[in-house]
């Protein structure tokens, strides 16, 4: 199953991309309530979005980042079925990836 949940809408000729994605976000200095001990750092480095198989947009995040973060934007194009695809990659290399098509 995927971390992604995404949807995209095309209206008046501008495309919106609504994403919201499953992951803890943390920053590696917080401390488990039970050991005392750092709960290492595990966060999103890199989301990527294309429409068409073109990148759209290109975001660089870091540990700031709140858990289970929503992504939302605009960009001038896109039709009904055009393919929309958003990809993510971690700190510890982990990765995930969605596609839907504009309504």
């Amino acid at each position: 199953m995927s971390s992604i949940k995404l949807r995209a809408s095309a209206k008046d000729g501008v495309t919106t991309i609504k994403a919201l994605i499953s992951h803890p976000m943390e920053t590696g200095t917080r401390k488990d309530a039970k050991t005392g001990e750092k709960i290492p750092a595990h966060f999103i480095q890199e989301v990527v979005c294309t429409h068409n198989g073109n990148t759209v947009i290109t975001g660089n995040w870091g540990a700031a980042i709140s858990k289970n973060p929503y992504l939302s934007f605009s960009f001038k194009g896109g039709a009904s079925g055009d393919k929309i695809g958003l990809s993510w990659v971690d700190n510890k290399g982990e990765k995930d990836a969605d596609e839907t098509a504009i309504s």
